[in-house]
This record gives C-alpha cells, sequence and structure tokens, in this order.
C-alpha cells in the first residue's frame, strides 16, 4: 500500500516571514521518506522555480504549472501543453493592444519584448532573472503556461474568446497566467495516480491558498496549513498548525504517518 504526500510551497513548506523551510519541516519530510512514503511537490510555479527546494528537501516527485506538467520519481508522466497555434492567435491579439507575453516551459522564461516596465514589476519577485528575449522560443519548444500583461478588466476579451482553450487566472494586478482549460493542482494529481500504483485514498496533501482548495478537497486526507485562508481550511479535513509553528511536522504527525 503506496502513500504519498503532496506540499504546496509559498504558505505551506515556505514561512513567507522567513523565506525559509522550518527544519522541523525538512525533518519531517526526511522521516516520511524513511518510511517509504512519497513525498512531492504541487504548485503553479515552473521547474526551475522551484528546483532548489527539490535538492533541498532530496524530492524527485512533483506537480508543476497547477497541473500541466507531473514528474514522478524523477520522470515526466504527464504533460498538458499549451496549443501553439492558438497561442500565435493570442499573442498576435495582446500584440494590438501592447500586452507583453512571457512563454515558460519546464527549464526557463521567454518574452516578446525585450523589457517591459510591467513585465519587470510584476515578475522580479517571482522569476530569477528577467525572462530572456525570444520571440519564437514558443514555437517550437513545449509551453505549460503563458504570462500574459494586463491590468483589470481589459483581460475580459481574453477570457470571452479563448472559453475553453485556456485558462486565465489573475495573479496580480498586472498580470494573468494563461493555463491549458481545467488545469489544477487536482488534475496533476489525478493523472499521477492514473500512472503509478498509489491509490487516492493514500494520498495527502497540505495547503494554504485558494489554489489549494480542489487539491485539498480531492486527496484521501487534505491539510490546511493554520496560516492559511479560511476557504482553504474549510475544504480541509484538519487544519494543523501555522508554518512557522511546526505546522508540517505536527500535521504528518496527527494524520499517523511519522
Amino acid at each position: 500500500m503506496e502513500k504519498m504526500v503532496f506540499f504546496d510551497i509559498d504558505g505551506t513548506l515556505i514561512d513567507e516571514a522567513t523565506g525559509k523551510i522550518p527544519d522541523s519541516a525538512k525533518e519531517a519530510i526526511s522521516e516520511l521518506k524513511k518510511k517509504g512514503i512519497h513525498a512531492g511537490i504541487a504548485t503553479g510555479r515552473a521547474p526551475f522555480m522551484f528546483e532548489h527546494i527539490l535538492q533541498e528537501l532530496e524530492i524527485d516527485s512533483f506537480i508543476s504549472f497547477n497541473g500541466s506538467y507531473v514528474v514522478f520519481k524523477g520522470e515526466p508522466i504527464y504533460k498538458a501543453v499549451l496549443d501553439v497555434e492558438r497561442l500565435k492567435e493570442l499573442e498576435t491579439i495582446a500584440e494590438r493592444s501592447n500586452h507583453p507575453m512571457v512563454f515558460l516551459d519546464h527549464a526557463c522564461a521567454t518574452g516578446n519584448k525585450e523589457f517591459a516596465d510591467n513585465v519587470h514589476e510584476s515578475t522580479k519577485h517571482l522569476l530569477p532573472a528577467y525572462p530572456t528575449f525570444d520571440p519564437s522560443y514558443y514555437h517550437h519548444n513545449e509551453i505549460y503556461q503563458a504570462l500574459l500583461f494586463c491590468e483589470h478588466p481589459e483581460d475580459e476579451g481574453y477570457r470571452t474568446q479563448y472559453d475553453g482553450t485556456f485558462d486565465f487566472i489573475r495573479w496580480h494586478q498586472l498580470a494573468i497566467d494563461v493555463m491549458p482549460s481545467g488545469g489544477s493542482k487536482a488534475k496533476g494529481i489525478e493523472e499521477l495516480l492514473k500512472r503509478t500504483p498509489v491509490q487516492r485514498e493514500n494520498t495527502f496533501a497540505f495547503g494554504d491558498a485558494l489554489n489549494d482548495i480542489e487539491m485539498l478537497q480531492h486527496v484521501g486526507t487534505g491539510i490546511a496549513m493554520g496560516n492559511g485562508l479560511q476557504e482553504a481550511k474549510a475544504a480541509a479535513n484538519f487544519v494543523t498548525k501555522p508554518v512557522h509553528e511546526d505546522g508540517i511536522w505536527y500535521g504528518l504527525r496527527k494524520a499517523g504517518l511519522i
């Protein structure tokens, strides 16, 4: 009977006040793995944006891009790629309104503008460097997520035109995510379960935010962080302590996993 635990990053694994993973969380995850339980990351980030966390925790399984790129034991097992022809259409329309775009694959971020203030402002804390200027990179590489830079309500036209093709999620007042329609952390977990011996009733997840709700509801046992949003807590089976009060360790212990 194989078990697996999924961890969100910001506000769950990482104490946002310090920007670090508490030692108690590292120790708890190490103990988890010693017991033969799989540990995985579940995040909206691209893999190159959390590579240091995988190395720090010695984890080789993850759900990234909110479910669009899934890796189990170091091997990619599921990909949901953005349709390149529709992406070209979207970029053409965005260009008319002077809305820059950035394209993300598993390894890097490339953009269609050499520099734009709104790209810099919204990504300076998200990306390790300003996106590489390479307007045609996405034409011949698999893209799992794009960023489109516009303010509300300018995004409404995109939502209407591409309903059913792309999902648009606003994460900054200057920027929205562009993702394959129907993607989510829960979708990524479901695709992993189809391809591994892990059964849904033996899955656990820790989260704190709105984009964790579906995941917390989908797994066998959803665990919300004490510092999380009320909506996440309401979706969970139980609430652990805040991340800075050894919440990961406490939650794993309460779940009977360590």
